[in-house]
């Protein structure tokens, strides 16, 4: 089965599965796992942050760093389009009383600077939960997997702080914004406060999430970690495999970048497919079938059949994720499934107006 539904299905690489039975290891909660300890300066020296913190998962990472953040009934302002507000069930609003106040976000994943300015501009009232947080999401999840601009960035950051607000980029995928941008990782996170970003996608570790920042706010997220449930004892099985990720995996990202844009040109020839464009292709290809919902739903069980998984993102939308241990070959694959199963569903469609 070629899974393209997440660059979260990846498996450890034989050197991670190493690293992890050899892992030198501590009570972390103690701050002893001397693995967690050396992944974390590594993740701080990365972001150019002073400090780091391994959490579970990015939804931990991102839900820790606005609660450290926003005081219960402030207002954390992101995309409309963001992971931490659509996928991230609502934790910050459920467990912290953060207010999420979404702003338009445009297809490549920037936010609609008016709007935004329009947003903060609003007199101290009252009525009104006051702003303590702007959040930036570099990929961007739902705008194609888009790598967001610097210069966007860097509007973003400086509308928050002339406003007196702290800003935390979700980073999930930052090192694939990167390779898409052509910067290092620390000159995207330059724009943010804070930082969090994910080995558990393109760097392909079983799980783990690393939120960078200030050494008071790190200090304060530990004890957040904790109060969710987060703190893990020999935590160092889980950073082995991260130190892993940073030092042997960064760089193969290319080759995903690479089978991104086969994948997408490949399906943009199959008729009944409509490939989304996109600036700053990285890991992703969002496509729509022809034919509502119903054509949709054909067409993915026809390509399941055929040996491929996407992952549906409207009723008639998908999206497909390249990553560790898809090859070139695959994505080949991939593409005759898609034009296979394409037809498929446009023959199902014709037959009961030929009958």
């Amino acid at each position: 089965m070629i899974d393209l539904r997440s660059d979260t299905v990846t498996l450890p690489s034989p050197e991670m599965r190493e690293a992890i039975a050899r892992a030198a290891l501590g009570d972390d909660v103690y701050g002893e796992d001397p693995t967690v300890n050396r992944l974390e300066a590594m993740a701080a020296a990365a972001m150019g942050k002073e400090a780091a913190l391994l959490v579970a998962s990015g939804t931990m990472g991102n839900l820790a760093a606005m609660l450290v953040h926003c005081a219960r009934g402030t207002k954390a302002v992101l995309g409309a389009r963001a992971h931490a507000y659509l996928y991230e069930a609502g934790g910050a609003a459920a467990l912290g009383g953060v207010v999420l106040t979404p702003i338009r976000n445009t297809e490549d994943g920037e936010f609609d600077l008016d709007e935004l300015q329009f947003e903060l501009e609003t007199p101290a009232d009252q009525h009104f939960a006051p702003p303590a947080l702007v959040a930036m999401e570099n990929t961007h999840n739902r705008c194609g997997g888009e790598a967001v601009a610097l210069a966007h960035m860097a509007a973003v950051s400086e509308t928050a702080h002339r406003h007196g607000l702290s800003v935390h980029l979700d980073g999930a995928r930052i090192f694939n914004a990167a390779l898409a941008l052509e910067a290092s990782a620390s000159r995207i996170a330059a724009h943010a406060d804070t930082v969090s970003f994910c080995l558990s996608k393109g760097l392909a570790c079983p799980v783990g999430t690393l939120l960078c920042g200030p050494r008071p706010f790190v200090e304060r997220a530990r004890r957040t970690r904790k109060m969710l449930g987060g703190g893990m004892r020999q935590a160092g099985i889980i950073a082995a495999a991260g130190i892993v990720g940073l030092t042997a995996m960064v760089d193969r990202l290319a080759e995903d970048h690479e089978n991104a844009r086969a994948l997408a040109e490949g399906l943009g020839r199959v008729a009944g497919l409509r490939v989304h464009p996109a600036r700053r292709r990285t890991n992703m290809v969002f496509f729509e079938v022809a034919g509502g919902a119903a054509g949709a739903r054909r067409f993915a069980g026809a390509l399941k059949e055929r040996g491929v998984l996407v992952g549906p993102r409207s009723p008639v939308e998908f999206r497909a994720v390249t990553h560790y241990g898809v090859s070139a070959a695959d994505i080949q694959q991939a593409v005759l499934a898609a034009a296979a199963a394409a037809a498929k569903t446009a023959c199902a469609a014709a037959a009961p107006a030929q009958g």
